[in-house]
């Protein structure tokens, strides 16, 4: 059975049990581990190890009071347009290399945080979330796998009007205003993860869904994306990487519906994470 990992206080805990209590990794490995989530993904294999030999009950523990899986990555990267529906309901050319732009890490937001509303054209994009373990330069795509840490549900917030506020257009910045990447609760880990090709990401927006795919309908998998990251840049344990959202998002709508404060925002790699997100 795949083991959980999460932040708490900025520490690194597992996740045991029905009740999804937790258990803090250097208080249990008795100085074995340290405190810090990224030496737990340099040492992924070794936790992974001790996880398996774990017994502690752990304590009880709110989703609200966890931070991100990894919540000082180095780097953080989107790719835009990588599902089929998506770029269709956006009457964009399928892409021929994986449209790839970055979240500043300042914009990592706890899995429950508030999300502010910062303008009139501020949208939701449900993804499948993966994050490094040790990572390297040219990873082959049948390696790939083996470099990712774990997986859960996050959200690439956008600003649509701060996209398009210059010619030609840029991500990064309306991609990374405060609290606009959070993800969590926690990280499955992805090593005996069944059907980790195909996933389902569902979105509701105030109780109405309004996104629901699986990621057999990724136009670059995360093998491919990974290998084409690591071609490029070198990945580093904890990177984070937002795969992509599906067909749904506000923008497409006709008319288009953007987020306002007082919505709520929950979202869903089914049975695996679930977050909520309040506008504010």
């Amino acid at each position: 059975m795949s083991f959980r990992f999460a932040c708490k206080d900025g520490r690194a805990h597992l996740v045991v049990g029905p009740d999804n209590n937790v258990v803090d990794l250097e208080k249990a490995s008795d100085g074995h581990f340290t405190s810090e989530p990224i030496d737990a993904f340099r040492r992924w294999d070794e936790v992974r190890g001790f996880a398996a030999s774990c017994t502690d009950p752990g304590v009880p523990c709110s989703t609200d009071d966890l931070n991100a899986p990894s919540p000082w990555p180095s780097q953080v990267f989107g790719i835009g347009l990588n599902y089929r529906k998506h770029a269709e309901e956006t009457g964009a050319k399928i892409p021929d290399t994986p449209l790839t732009f970055t979240k500043f890490p300042s914009s990592i937001g706890n899995p429950n945080a508030d999300v502010p509303v910062a303008g009139p054209a501020v949208d939701w994009e449900v993804e499948l979330v993966v994050v490094i373990s040790k990572g390297g330069r040219d990873i082959n795509e049948s390696d790939a796998w083996d470099n990712v840490a774990g997986v859960c549900v996050g959200q690439d917030i956008s600003d649509r009007a701060l996209q398009l506020a210059t010619v030609p257009p840029q991500f990064n910045l309306g991609k990374s205003r405060e609290n606009y990447s959070p993800f969590g609760p926690w990280l499955v880990d992805a090593k005996d993860l069944a059907s980790k090709d195909k996933l389902e990401v569902v979105c509701t927006l105030n109780g109405t869904e309004v996104q629901r795919e699986t990621t057999d309908d990724l136009i670059f998998t995360v093998p491919q994306i990974i290998s084409y990251l690591s071609g490029i840049v070198q990945l580093l344990p904890g990177d984070v990487i937002f795969t992509g959202t599906p067909g749904g998002v506000g923008a497409a709508r006709k008319p288009p519906v953007f987020l306002k404060k007082g919505d709520v925002l929950e979202s869903w790699l089914t049975g695996i994470s679930h977050t909520v997100n309040r506008c504010v």
